[in-house]
């Protein structure tokens, strides 16, 4: 029997398992990706994001395995729907650019768990971050109460992204195709997500109440 809650929803299922997850076909980014690994192909690639209007941003940082030894961040991707830039900050330190693009309150960036990514570049860089967007802070407005990118676009698109590569070596010398496409396709996925959800109706307040107190529920009496 479907609860009176769950007719709610239209259009995105609130929670799905980690094996639905894993029966879906893979997704990954197809379009250019370009590694900014100089200054001067830095400064190129500002030029041409500057003049966006939207954008999806994500980082990477080598992986510790060693109790209170921590890396800064290796990597940051910034996404439009069919271009990647790749800057390895570990290889061209935190260009002036980047700051004014991270500073550039005309220019939304969408990214998940903004919070961390913020505070790993604050370590390298001072800069005021505006036009940020969590999708975190977002998609419960839709009805989705997953806050995890994988969950999320498989939510929306039926389709699964993989983390193969999170715990991978981002300071290596040369990034591999995997790394490469890995870190592009979780940039560009945020972007996908906030501009499909752009299209669908939020939910009411009390919708929103009413799902979240049903799975409350459920959770607890599980």
């Amino acid at each position: 029997m479907i609860s009176k809650v769950m007719m709610i929803r239209t259009m995105f299922i609130p929670k799905i398992s980690k094996e639905e997850v894993n029966r879906m076909p893979i997704e990954e980014f197809e379009g250019e990706i370009i590694v900014i690994d100089n200054s001067e192909k830095a400064d190129e690639a500002f030029e041409y994001l500057n003049q966006q209007k939207i954008l999806g941003i994500d980082t990477e940082t080598k992986p510790s395995f060693k109790r209170g030894v921590t890396h800064k961040v290796s990597l940051i991707q910034v996404a439009t729907v069919d271009v990647c830039f790749l800057f390895r900050l570990n290889k061209i330190g935190f260009p002036n650019g980047l700051s004014e693009l991270l500073s550039n309150k005309k220019i939304k960036k969408i990214g998940l768990a903004l919070r961390d990514d913020l505070n790993g570049l604050f370590k390298q860089q001072n800069f005021k971050p505006q036009g940020f967007i969590d999708l975190q802070h977002e998609v419960g407005n839709y009805g989705i109460l997953e806050l995890s990118l994988q969950k999320m676009y498989a939510i929306i698109f039926g389709k699964k992204i993989s983390k193969s590569q999170r715990l991978s070596n981002w300071e290596r010398n040369e990034l591999t195709v995997q790394q490469k496409v890995y870190a592009a396709t979780d940039a560009w996925a945020t972007l996908q997500i906030y501009l499909k959800l752009l299209k669908e109706k939020k939910l009411s307040k009390k919708e929103i109440e009413n799902l979240a107190a049903e799975f409350a529920v459920e959770n607890h009496v599980k």
